[in-house]
């Protein structure tokens, strides 16, 4: 496979913000986002220039932030489900991969550890056998054993509070949340003492039968790509962000693009054809593009077409991978969350996903179009096994086709069913998993 493992370095805006944050990382601290809108510099306003994104629109985000002022009822409503999320997280945290208990076995604190989360043990857990060897499968039934290894659950926490916090000042302006999402990133990311290390090593091994495994960077795939578009959203001038905060969070991405792509667990996720494949193109793509690779991130969007939608999406709009699963209906939303993910990708970098049709006639549109009797209709309209159906769970990819053009899912949206936590799509328009099963 490939590698570039250079990133890029711009000159920083002599208005920038002086350093005074010490990070483990090594990094330039006078560099800034390397892919800033070409359009954002003198003498446009720093307020009318938008944040550079590399999932969401940042084009996008700064028409909402004109939209609010102008008394949108839809983006206020999704406003306030954000700030609700973000309220408890200005409190809550900050979380580090040093919090375990339990070594992985490098026997550094700083390697991330999680145990398959499928995998139970057949034998009783003894001073001699203390994992209860050996393990076997069970697919969609999770072991509770994997809980008791933190990292993973303070993974999701710490990320998901990152990207709201965000959002919640790039709309609000309150400095309170721009400073808490950069003291997570800074625990999670930067700190010396708490920082993780830039590798999914140790990540979903099996105990007695391998320390890690390729498909244990699915851990990462999607939620990293909220923390690289949170951290865009603090380069666009957020209070206390600095410029070695900024060059310490690029040279961590490119340090992980780098393991992700020359690594021997990268390799084994980037072959998977299913949506573990699907969120490593997307993982990898967001980072190249972050980090001034937008050759690499063109590359990963134009070779899915045919690596990705022709095997994964029939004419008819299934996903024969997905469907095969006792969880068949989630994982066939989340493979999409991981497709739509990227087509949001590729139009940054000038190639439209949501346009392909494969050779036997598959194609994003058709796989949403397909999920719409049972996202409008339930369960009873989904004709394959799901052991919980989440009716929500396709809201966002029904937002997100509507957005590309899709009549039929324009026509169906405001039939499928809001998420208890609210609509933030408007808000923050990028797809999500919605039907969080950890350790998918």
């Amino acid at each position: 496979m490939a590698v570039s493992s250079a990133c890029a370095v711009a000159v920083v805006p002599a208005s920038a913000s002086a350093s005074t944050t010490t990070t483990a990382v090594g990094a330039p601290a006078n560099i800034a986002p390397a892919n800033v809108s070409a359009h954002c510099g003198w003498p446009v306003p720093r307020s009318f220039c938008p944040p550079a994104t590399v999932v969401l629109d940042g084009d996008r985000l700064l028409l909402n932030r004109l939209g609010l002022l102008a008394g949108d009822h839809t983006l206020h409503t999704s406003l306030n489900a954000l700030l609700a999320l973000a309220q408890p997280d200005l409190t809550a945290g900050p979380w580090s991969v040093t919090d375990k208990t339990m070594l992985p076995p490098s026997g550094d604190k700083h390697d991330y550890l999680s145990l398959a989360p499928y995998w139970w043990p057949t034998q009783p857990m003894t001073p001699s056998n203390p994992w209860g060897c050996p393990y076997i499968q069970k697919d969609g039934q999770r072991d509770p054993i994997v809980d008791s290894i933190p990292d993973h659950a303070e993974r999701g926490s710490a990320f998901s509070a990152i990207y709201d916090l965000s959002l919640a000042w790039y709309y609000t302006r309150d400095p309170r949340y721009a400073q808490r999402a950069e003291l997570d990133l800074r625990t999670w990311f930067l700190d010396a003492a708490t920082r993780m290390n830039p590798n999914l090593n140790y990540a979903q091994g099996i105990p007695c039968q391998v320390d890690g495994r390729g498909i244990g960077i699915i851990e990462f795939s999607e939620a990293l790509t909220d923390v690289v578009d949170a951290t865009a959203i603090l380069d666009d001038g957020a209070p206390g962000w600095t410029r070695t905060d900024h060059g310490g969070m690029t040279a961590w991405y490119c340090a992980f693009l780098t393991w992700l792509r020359s690594s021997s667990n990268g390799a084994d996720e980037a072959a998977q054809a299913n949506n573990h494949g699907s969120f490593y193109d997307m993982l990898c793509a967001a980072l190249a593009l972050y980090v001034g690779q937008r050759d690499t991130a063109r590359g990963i969007v134009q070779q899915a077409e045919t690596k990705r939608i022709d095997v994964q999406i029939s004419a008819a709009g299934t996903e024969p991978l997905e469907i095969s699963r006792t969880r068949s209906w989630h994982y066939s939303t989340f493979n999409l969350v991981a497709l739509t993910r990227l087509a949001q990708i590729g139009r940054h970098v000038g190639v439209d996903l949501w346009q392909y049709t494969s050779p036997a006639g598959g194609g994003l549109f058709g796989a949403v179009d397909f999920l719409l009797p049972a996202a409008v209709g339930g369960q009873s309209a989904w004709p394959y096994p799901e052991l919980g159906f989440q009716q929500d769970a396709a809201l966002d990819l029904v937002h997100a086709a509507a957005d590309a053009g899709d009549r039929q899912a324009r026509a169906a949206l405001a039939h499928v069913p809001t998420p208890k936590t609210g609509d933030l799509y408007p808000i923050a328009p990028a797809a999500e998993q919605l039907d969080d099963i950890s350790g998918s």
